[in-house]
């Protein structure tokens, strides 16, 4: 099986980027929703990020539109509501699905890493993913966990 590093994936402005660039830090993979009853957690999402930030911890947010079509169309337009509203300053990528025929390589091996309560497939938005510093897929977190359970579990990998 590839490691999480040989995955590559494309940023908002289209620009691909290797998870490589990542290798040795800290990692909490989400995908988000900006229309999603949860879009609060953006706020909670930078809050995490401006406190570990300097301790090799990364956020990386990866929209997308599978359950009941809660983002934007333009990428552009996602950057801007995550700025505007919550002051997102950790990396945004490409809208990606993550499940079914055409879920991005990331999620397949995330999801094989993890699997979820009954079934490995994403349910909904803010499911996060917590990578240590060596490319392994630690915990996985339901979109409803508290921040504070995230935080501690996350903690304890910076």
């Amino acid at each position: 099986m590839p490691s999480l590093y040989e995955i590559k994936v494309k940023d908002a402005t289209g620009q691909t980027i290797s998870l490589q660039d990542y290798a040795g830090e800290v990692l909490l993979i989400v995908n988000t929703a900006s229309k999603c009853g949860l879009v609060g957690q953006f706020g909670d999402l930078q809050r995490l990020y401006e406190t570990y930030a300097d301790q090799g911890v990364q956020v990386l947010g990866f929209p997308c539109d599978q359950f009941n079509h809660q983002e934007f169309a333009d990428p552009k337009e996602t950057m801007q509501f995550c700025q505007r509203n919550y002051g997102v300053t950790f990396p945004i990528f490409q809208k990606i699905d993550v499940n079914g025929p055409t879920e991005h390589r990331l999620y397949t091996y995330l999801k094989q890493q993890q699997g979820g309560l009954l079934s490995s497939n994403i349910k909904w938005n803010f499911t996060k993913f917590l990578v240590d510093r060596q490319g392994r897929v630690v915990k996985r977190f339901a979109p409803v966990d508290s921040i504070q359970v995230i935080e501690k579990t996350l903690a304890r990998y910076v």
